[in-house]
């Protein structure tokens, strides 16, 4: 989580990897072993390693201790589904939450392959159409208004068949079933094997980039489920593929191509949260323009040798 900067579902209220380590302990790749950080909240005191290495994925050093920030427990928690007629009309709704200030904890967007795929997996009956899950924490009264307000909105984006609930067995019950994401997908198209990928786009942007993933796999008859961390932009597709379909192979790198060109047309990233590895190195200029020059120069000052991770996230010279 740490190396590629990951986050999770509360990362809209809580912060990503970035925003939660304090400190790290890293073995350099000359066997040198530094500690960056410390447990206080902030200082001014020279470069922040601990935030170059958070993201680095394994390049410039490997991680082997984190200090880590706590939060504690919330005195009351209250979440719920609510459907929607259309991805655009949750990811309006998901737009006026933020905007409106209301301090949501978690709001997933799962559209109408994701719960397809969720009946198919854990025998739910939950009708196939764009949904939102979501959860405030609080004490009793401030998530009571919270949860009104929110629901008022998403009526104004003609949500329907919202249903709340605030007893911790349903509310671990309704997380299960989306941390189940890649199993569900899954169960659809069986006897394929699951590739994922993810970026991360404005929220400004995000409905216009979650309609053009859709289009784009109906387009190239692909089977495909959207889930993401949506207050902060970020989603990801399950695309069921059959290795040994070289025809299905080329469409799926189509539609992962296309999907992260689009993401930086909108000004975001290729990847939110799962890393950009080997598979979109070929993306790391037109994203990064020079700064790329820049981390080659802090890897051949870290790693001279080539020993951490070899061809890993960044471009060779002669690729930009």
């Amino acid at each position: 989580m740490a190396a590629t900067r990951a986050s999770g579902t509360t990362a809209v209220r809580y912060g990503t990897m970035r925003d939660n380590v304090l400190a790290l302990e890293v073995v350099l790749a000359d066997g040198r072993i530094i500690r960056t950080g410390s447990r206080a909240r902030k200082s001014s005191a020279g470069y922040d390693l601990t935030r170059l290495m958070i993201g680095s994925e394994g390049t410039l050093g490997i991680i082997t201790e984190m200090t880590l920030k706590l939060h504690g427990q919330p005195e009351a928690v209250s979440a719920a589904t609510c459907r929607f007629g259309s991805v655009a009309d949750a990811v309006g709704c998901v737009i006026a939450t933020i905007q409106s200030g209301l301090t949501v904890a978690r709001i997933e967007l799962l559209d109408e392959m994701m719960l397809r795929g969720f009946n198919a997996y854990q025998g739910s009956d939950l009708p196939e159409a764009p949904h939102l899950f979501v959860e405030f924490h609080g004490s009793p009264a401030g998530v009571g208004e919270q949860a009104q307000a929110f629901g008022d909105l998403a009526g104004e984006y003609g949500a329907s068949a919202i249903r709340w609930t605030d007893r911790a067995e349903e509310c671990r019950e309704l997380w299960h079933m989306r941390h189940q994401a890649h199993y569900a997908t899954g169960a659809l198209d069986p006897g394929k094997r699951t590739l994922a990928t993810d970026v991360c786009v404005p929220i400004s942007r995000l409905a216009e980039a979650v309609t053009h993933a859709q289009a784009l796999a109906r387009e190239l008859r692909l089977t495909s489920t959207i889930v993401g961390h949506v207050g902060d932009g970020n989603f990801h597709c399950g695309l069921r593929v059959d290795p040994g379909d070289a025809d299905e192979v080329a469409r799926i790198h189509r539609f992962t191509a296309a999907l992260a060109e689009n993401a930086l047309r909108l000004g975001g990233t290729v990847t939110g949260e799962h890393g950009v590895g080997v598979g979109k190195i070929a993306y790391m200029s037109a994203e990064h323009g020079a700064a790329v020059a820049v981390m080659r120069s802090l890897k051949s000052a870290l790693d001279p040798k080539g020993i951490l991770n070899p061809g890993k996230m960044l471009p060779a010279d002669d690729e930009g």
